[in-house]
């Protein structure tokens, strides 16, 4: 069944059904109306020789400057042209995907002039698999993403380049595989396509659907190594987190509970009276980014059912409305907050991982579990690896979002810089499951060592990962259980087996 665009109801969920698993996509009745309508009113203010910005004026610096009839139609095709000057590899296929999807949602509210051809592109390409190629870099944030976004307009005129089954080929022949000529752009169309924030909210999007479950599966990871450690439990109360109030650290608590329950490990002599921070502080510090991607989600989801372009059109007022609806900030400024947070609560999990391969601190665990240590060096340099990507992680947390760098002859003397923030933020979170992907081979290395009945969550969790990961008895190049371990949790087998059992957790 498809995915039906309104202008009003897309979701995080549905963005990245569309992106990453080509799910088919619909325009309603009704938003084809508005689309239509809006055109409607645009085309008599066109022939009304009405100075209106971007489409009888040029842009920028050039908003000054009034194009004449004949001109106006040309414009449209040199705008793209020249705001095609990105730089880099290909982005990934899904995040292109993203942004279109994206960008019809935009078309379907009714406020941005263009043509219904101009949308019925887009959305034929994407239901047809043909994906535009769109270099990495070149986009500020601010008029949106013009350089990415000009690159899928650019295919859409059958001037660039598509993936089609895994192969870049020209998009003329793209487009004449599912019998469509080269698209012609009149008034309006150009800007129309590629004014908005559509590519880095696209790709925040992505990251905020994966980071929503890297969280369930930290709280698993977690869970392991508590009660590797034979931690207190009393600090996950849920009385605790309930009486201080945040949402974050009261899910994860509870998970904690959830998923060591009935442990014969965890609730066996030899406690600590209090444990250190690192174990104690996980619900607050873990609990803390929860909320935090909740608040991204939501900024995110206002922005791909709002209206981004510039100018605006009102239908029913026949007015055009000059602003800065393209701003990345709204979007930037959140990211920022959930790459900060995700590169804290990976130093939380290294924190953890220290405790199981210290034996001043691992409760009776042999040191860098390993059984023969001095001839083997066990579980030693994995620590390593997870520190390396936890400092590369605290450096992309340094904020794109401020850096602002004047452009356009200074008429554009503020931009978000919104694209870069989503890209080095993805960076993070690849960082992440990383370092997620050590605890966790290191709590079930610890948990297989101390013997004994596992917690109700843990015990499923380790036997997936014993599907992939082996036991470490002898000292064996650890890069490919590292990155096997890293491929695992990024398929959701392990949270999705945990969850087929237990039930979904918080």
């Amino acid at each position: 069944m498809s995915i039906a665009l309104d202008g009003k109801s897309l979701t995080i969920a549905k963005l990245v059904d569309v992106a990453r698993n080509n799910q088919t996509l619909e325009v309603t009745k009704e938003a084809w109306g508005r689309i239509e309508d809006c055109r409607k009113m645009l085309q008599k203010k066109i022939e009304a020789h009405e100075t209106m910005y971007g489409i009888t004026t040029g842009i920028g610096e050039f908003s000054e400057v009034t194009l004449n009839p004949e001109q106006t139609e040309e414009f449209q095709k040199l705008l793209i042209y020249s705001h095609a000057a990105g730089i880099g590899d290909p982005m990934d296929i899904e995040i292109v995907r993203g942004a279109m999807c994206g960008r019809i949602n935009v078309h379907a509210k009714g406020n941005s002039g263009g043509r219904s051809e101009i949308t019925k592109y887009l959305l034929d390409s994407l239901n047809n698999k043909l994906t535009p190629v769109v270099c990495e870099k070149g986009s500020v944030g601010a008029c949106g993403d013009l350089a990415p976004m000009s690159q899928i307009a650019l295919a859409m005129m059958g001037e660039g380049e598509m993936f089609v089954e895994g192969k870049i080929i020209d998009s003329k022949s793209a487009l004449g595989i599912i019998g469509l000529k080269p698209l012609e752009l009149k008034a309006r169309d150009g800007l129309a396509l590629i004014n908005g924030s559509n590519v880095l909210t696209a790709l925040a999007a992505i990251i905020l659907y994966d980071s929503q479950r890297w969280m369930k599966m930290h709280d698993i990871a977690a869970a392991m190594t508590l009660e590797a450690l034979k931690a207190n439990m009393k600090p996950y109360d849920k009385r605790i987190h309930k009486l201080r109030g945040f949402k974050g650290s009261q899910k994860v608590a509870a998970n904690l509970n959830i998923l060591t329950k009935d442990s014969e490990i965890l609730f066996s002599d030899g406690k600590k009276v209090q444990d250190a921070y690192s174990m104690r502080s996980t619900p607050q510090v873990a609990g803390t980014l929860r909320d935090s991607i909740n608040y991204a989600v939501e900024q995110v989801e206002i922005e791909l059912n709002g209206v981004g372009d510039n100018p605006i059109f009102l239908t029913e007022e026949a007015e055009v409305l000059t602003g800065a609806n393209f701003q990345g900030t709204p979007v930037a400024l959140p990211m920022e907050m959930i790459g900060t947070g995700l590169s804290m609560v990976s130093v939380l999990s290294e924190r953890r991982l220290n405790r199981l391969t210290n034996p001043a601190l691992s409760v009776g665990l042999p040191p860098f579990l390993t059984k023969r240590p001095g001839l083997h060096s066990g579980m030693m340099l994995s620590q390593y690896t997870a520190d390396a990507l936890i400092v590369e992680s605290r450096i992309l947390s340094h904020p794109a979002a401020n850096q602002s760098i004047p452009a356009a002859a200074d008429q554009e003397d503020f931009v978000s810089m919104g694209l870069t923030t989503s890209q080095k933020v993805r960076k993070i979170l690849d960082n992440s499951y990383g370092v997620l992907a050590i605890e966790m081979m290191a709590a079930a290395q610890a948990l297989d060592i101390r013997g004994g009945k596992m917690g109700k969550g843990t015990s499923i969790a380790h036997k997936v990962i014993r599907k992939y990961v082996d036991y470490l008895d002898e000292d064996r190049p650890l890069y490919r259980d590292n990155n096997r371990m890293v491929e695992l949790l990024k398929s959701n087998e392990i949270l999705d087996t945990v969850e087929q059992e237990l039930g979904e957790l918080n």
